[in-house]
């Protein structure tokens, strides 16, 4: 008489644990991230323009959020296979992102809300100028950076779930991981739309 297997059964060979290596990875990349930023380097010089890759990573992230809502539209009607893909997809549109995004601000200096002149400095004529939005954008910018470190750890481990085939906790992770990485990718477009002026 055969045996039902466990639906969080793994298939042989889909057993591995990447624990260590997703937790190396969660701490590494908002480490450099953060000190790319805040610590003054000399600018590197890629041997091209750099200075047009913040529109081209809100159309990372705009293509990203796409993604993400095709991946849920797939799973609630049973499209598991367009669902993976879709999801591998924004993580490869993500991983993409994340080395541009590195290459623009260790090639750029930080672009400040309202710096019309762009000397870097805000005047009190400019902050006045730019008023109460200025708050809007640092509230929604400094959201998307924090949710953007915080959210590698749970993509990562979602994404384990799903190739241990473990789909009971996959889901429970993913209702946790979804809305945060579509706000990530949502507020990457709104922070650019906002700053795009003052480039």
């Amino acid at each position: 008489m055969s045996q039902s297997v466990p639906i969080d059964q793994p298939s042989p060979g889909k057993e591995r644990n990447f624990t260590k290596a997703i937790i190396i990875v969660s701490i590494a990349i908002p480490a450099a991230v953060a000190f790319l930023i805040l610590v003054p380097v000399g600018k590197v010089n890629f041997g091209f323009n750099t200075r047009t890759l913040p529109l081209f990573h809100a159309i990372l992230n705009s293509s990203t959020a796409i993604l993400l809502l095709a991946s849920l539209y797939f799973i609630r009607h049973g499209q598991v296979t367009a669902h993976k893909r879709a999801n591998w997809t924004a993580v490869v549109l993500s991983t993409i992102f994340l080395v541009s995004y590195v290459i623009y601000h260790a090639s750029n200096p930080s672009t400040r809300f309202g710096d019309l002149n762009h000397d870097g400095i805000l005047s009190d004529a400019e902050k006045q100028q730019a008023g109460a939005l200025r708050y809007v954008y640092y509230f929604i910018l400094t959201s998307h950076i924090l949710l953007s470190g915080i959210i590698i750890p749970f993509v990562l481990f979602t994404l384990q779930r799903a190739y241990q085939e473990k789909f009971d906790k996959h889901r429970r992770l993913a209702r946790i991981t979804w809305p945060m990485w579509l706000y990530v990718a949502v507020t990457g477009v709104i922070v650019y739309v906002m700053i795009s002026p003052y480039y």
